[in-house]
């Protein structure tokens, strides 16, 4: 690893809550996504079609709504800024929740990650619908499902890559 790149890894583990965050988020939020497109593909719901679809209406947020009519093939800069604004978001989400998944036990912080994956379902899709109205499309049981996995896998990779993240620190 570059001396640049050994200097940002040594600075994140410093402030062990951010590392746990951004780890915890991206863990999580690779994971929501995985399993969402297996759901789909379980519910014969067009795998591709449908991740591009999203990957649309969440670039909008950042890009306008001109992106969010259908184009013939992909866009790179759609799915770039989509990717980008789902892991901030899975990142400040995990920001949020990391403080009490480490202060609980292990089996108590992934039924809390449940309960918060429903809030931020409610959140995701009916909160941000009032400045967003294009998310309502995206409303269903696979989404609901996936946010509450979301919250359990957040929850139980902050209570497994905190004590990891502070060992690094402290080594």
């Amino acid at each position: 690893m570059n001396q640049t790149g050994a200097g940002f890894l040594t600075a994140l583990l410093g402030r062990s809550r951010l590392a746990v965050a951004v780890l915890a988020g991206v863990v999580a939020g690779t994971l929501a996504t995985a399993l969402q497109m297996l759901m789909w593909w379980l519910d014969a719901t067009p795998v591709l079609e449908t991740l591009w679809r999203d990957a649309r209406l969440t670039a909008a947020i950042a890009m306008g709504r001109s992106v969010l009519a259908p184009a013939p093939g992909w866009r790179w800069d759609v799915l770039l800024i989509a990717t980008l604004i789902h892991f901030a978001l899975c990142v400040a989400y995990a920001a949020i929740a990391a403080p009490l998944a480490l202060r609980l036990a292990a089996m108590r912080a992934i039924l809390a990650g449940a309960v918060y994956g429903l809030a931020i379902y409610g959140v995701n899709l009916y909160g941000f619908t009032a400045v967003f109205p294009w998310f309502s499309v995206s409303r269903g049981w696979v989404t609901l499902l996936v946010h509450v996995v979301f919250g359990m896998s957040l929850a139980g990779a902050c209570r497994f890559l905190g004590p990891a993240v502070a060992a690094a620190r402290d080594a």
